[in-house]
C-alpha cells in the first residue's frame, strides 16, 4: 500500500503565527481511526518493554528503571513496529515540517511517551535543542507532538514559555543534578513560570514548537494514561564558530545509556546502521553529506 498523503496545510496566518512565538496548536492532524491504531500499536510497544535491552525504552525521570515508571520514554518507536513508517500522521507532519522550515527539512527523530494514571509524572522545563552532543553546527529544528488522548491541562498538555525560542540554547542540568537521570530540565532562574501558556489538545490533533522553544507537560492527574507521539524534523546543519559543549550532556550514566552501549558490544552496531540509514534516508546524497558534516563537526 502507498503511503498516505498529505491532507494538512498550514495559512499564511499560522506559519506566521508559529514564527513568531515559537509554537502553533492545530486541532488535527490524523483520523480518528489512525489514533485508535496508533493507541493501540504504541500501548502494546511499552506493554511489551520494545527496545528496553537496547536503551531505547526507560524511564524520563528515575535514576533507575528496574521499577513501575512514572514517564516512559521509548526512543524509535518506528524500529519496533514497522507498520507507524507509512501513516497519515508521518505524511501531514512532514509536509508541516516543510512549510514552516523549508523543502530541506526532513525527519530527524521520533519518540513516544506514556504518563501513568494518576501517577504520570511531569516533563521537566527544558528546550530540545540542549539534548545535542558537542558539535560545530547550529541547527533548525521543530517537533510535533500528537496526544492519543484528549490533552487537558489535567492530563499533562504541553506548556509553553511564549517567544523563549528566539532565545539561544539556555543553560540547563541533569534533573536533581543526577548524572545517572537521562532528562535534562531549564534552570529556573532562566526564565518566568507566569509568562507560561497552556496548550490543551484533542486527540489527533497536535502542537508544533521550535526547538529552542522552553516548555513542559504537567502531570497526569486523571484516571486514564496518557500517550503522545512525537516526530522531529530539521534542515541541515550550519556550521558555527566555535564546537558548543553542553556540559550537561557530558559524563552521563542512566540506565538506558548503559544498556545501549552494552547492546551495541553484543553486536547491534550493525542493526543500528541499517536503521540509521533507513530513518534518515541516506540513500539521498544531501542528506548523506549532512550526516557526514554533522559528524565530523561532533570529532573537532
Amino acid at each position: 500500500m502507498p503511503a498516505p498523503l498529505p491532507d494538512v496545510v498550514l495559512t499564511a496566518e499560522q506559519i506566521a503565527s508559529f514564527h513568531e512565538h515559537g509554537f502553533l496548536s492545530i486541532p488535527r492532524i490524523t483520523s480518528p481511526a489512525e489514533v485508535e491504531l496508533l493507541r493501540s500499536t504504541l500501548t502494546r510497544l511499552f506493554t511489551e518493554r520494545a527496545g528496553w535491552q537496547e536503551g531505547a525504552q526507560f524511564d524520563l525521570v528515575a535514576g533507575d528503571d528496574d521499577h513501575d515508571s512514572a514517564l516512559t520514554q521509548i526512543i524509535q518507536p518506528v524500529n519496533y513496529a514497522p507498520q507507524l513508517r507509512d501513516t497519515q500522521f508521518r505524511a501531514n507532519a512532514g509536509a508541516i515540517a516543510r512549510q514552516l522550515l523549508g523543502a530541506e527539512a526532513s525527519a530527524s527523530f521520533e519518540h513516544s511517551i506514556l504518563k501513568g494514571a494518576r501517577e504520570g509524572a511531569p516533563t521537566p522545563w527544558h528546550q530540545d535543542e540542549a539534548y545535542r552532543a558537542a558539535d560545530a553546527f547550529e541547527y533548525d529544528q521543530i517537533s510535533i507532538w500528537m496526544p492519543l488522548q484528549d490533552a487537558s491541562a489535567e492530563r499533562g498538555c504541553l506548556q509553553y514559555i511564549r517567544g523563549s525560542h528566539k532565545r539561544g540554547v539556555l543553560r540547563h542540568r541533569r534533573v536533581n543534578d543526577d548524572p545517572t537521570v537521562h532528562s535534562i530540565e531549564t534552570h529556573p532562574d532562566e526564565f518566568d513560570l507566569a509568562d507560561a501558556v497552556v496548550c490543551p489538545v484533542p486527540a489527533g490533533g497536535a502542537v508544533i514548537h521550535a526547538g529552542r522553544m522552553i516548555h513542559s507537560a504537567g502531570p497526569n492527574t486523571t484516571d486514564e494514561p496518557r500517550l503522545a507521539y512525537t516526530l522531529a524534523f530539521e534542515l541541515p546543519p550550519r556550521p558555527s564558530a566555535t564546537v558548543r559543549r553542553f556540559d550537561w550532556n557530558e559524563g552521563v550514566e542512566s540506565a538506558d545509556i548503559i544498556r545501549r552501549r552494552a547492546w551495541l558490544r553484543r553486536g547491534g552496531v550493525a542493526k543500528e546502521v541499517v536503521r540509521r540509514a533507513r530513518y534518515h534516508e541516506l540513500y539521498k546524497p544531501r542528506r548523506l553529506a549532512f550526516e557526514l558534516r554533522r559528524l565530523a563537526g561532533r570529532r573537532k
